[in-house]
């Protein structure tokens, strides 16, 4: 299978290309070279920016079996390279989110079918935090367009693993492996969300073998994972003797504490009620590893690869703040110790 990755040399597009490779697939990377240029030396790389000119040109006159577009943000560049490689027989990947939803606060099954979020003016509308949800769906929308019945659009949840330059998880590996007292936010029954990148890039290869489409959400993990399970694991994980306190969503809330930034993977009540269902992405293939294999191979990787990474991270369309101060962690300490939470 001839595949085709826009992007490939970063997190998911670099794992899809390893997955792709080890199925015996073709490679072709498409890229700004910006970062991670030197990965995969072996494939054959295209340099160009489809936001900019001459844009996709290098992509015209080719023929590929599978495109995966890792990397398409805003709808004219998403339409402009989908257009550029069409043709009957291909595959079309496009990596969405489960930001597109637009839930209800307390809903607590989400699934395909669940409304999507829109943005005013999709065609001309730039990325920021505010829009990203919205630009997503009108992506999804826009690849459908060009090349109906031929698109698998694919709604990660957040994804970890080898490779993340997401600062989010980085936080909680690092402020857990630095020990002490750590805030921990709101229930620690409170169900997390996200996915093993490598679980979710051999299945999307699996699925254009299969020409999979449709629309799918593809989180997990497998298993069931509470917040105090994720913060135990990468305890045990970083060898860490950290304590947890638990303090509670509404003192989080009071203080401006913000959601999934500063406290990455907490969602205060009534939307820590929310499930992204992949049932439909499991019934298609979708495996996942095991929640410390995870956490692991994170942590191995932030403390071997995080600081060569500095220029994909440099580069990145959007990047979202992660985790609080030192200063500010005491400080509500403090003042939940003063309150009554439970060490």
């Amino acid at each position: 299978m001839r595949t085709l990755i826009l992007g490939g040399t970063r997190f998911l597009g670099r794992h899809i290309a390893e997955a792709c490779l080890a199925r015996g697939h073709e490679v072709t990377l498409f890229h700004r070279g910006l970062s991670g240029a030197a990965a995969f030396p072996e494939v054959e790389h295209l340099i160009g920016d489809r936001d900019a000119e001459p844009g996709v040109e290098a992509l015209r006159g080719r023929t590929w079996d599978a495109v995966f577009d890792t990397s398409g943000y805003e709808v004219a560049p998403v339409r402009k390279a989908a257009e550029a490689v069409a043709h009957d027989g291909l595959h079309y990947a496009y990596v969405s989110s489960v930001s597109v939803y637009d839930a209800s606060p307390g809903a607590t099954s989400i699934d395909e079918s669940a409304p999507v979020k829109s943005v005013p003016d999709p065609e001309r509308a730039a990325l920021s935090l505010e829009a990203y949800g919205g630009l997503k769906a009108a992506c999804e929308a826009a690849a459908q367009q060009v090349l109906p019945g031929r698109v698998q659009c694919v709604r990660a949840g957040i994804l970890l693993g080898p490779h993340d330059n997401d600062e989010r998880f980085a936080y909680w590996l690092r402020r857990i492996a630095r020990g002490g007292e750590v805030l921990a936010p709101g229930d620690p029954n409170a169900l997390v969300q996200f996915i093993d990148v490598r679980d979710l890039a051999r299945w999307m290869v699996a699925s254009a073998e299969k020409r999979v489409t449709g629309v799918f959400n593809a989180t997990g993990p497998g298993e069931t994972t509470t917040m105090r399970r994720l913060l135990e694991t990468i305890r045990e994980v970083t060898a860490s003797e950290a304590t947890f306190t638990w303090v509670p969503s509404s003192l989080l809330v009071s203080r401006g504490v913000a959601p999934y930034s500063e406290m990455p993977f907490w969602l205060p009540p009534p939307y820590d009620a929310w499930r992204f269902d992949a049932t439909r992405a499991v019934a298609a293939g979708l495996g996942y590893r095991p929640v410390f294999e995870t956490v692991r191979d994170a942590w191995a990787w932030l403390r071997a690869g995080w600081d060569a990474a500095a220029s994909a991270r440099a580069h990145r369309r959007l990047t979202i703040p992660a985790g609080i101060t030192p200063e500010r962690e005491a400080s509500l300490l403090a003042e939940a110790h003063r309150l009554g939470a439970d060490a």
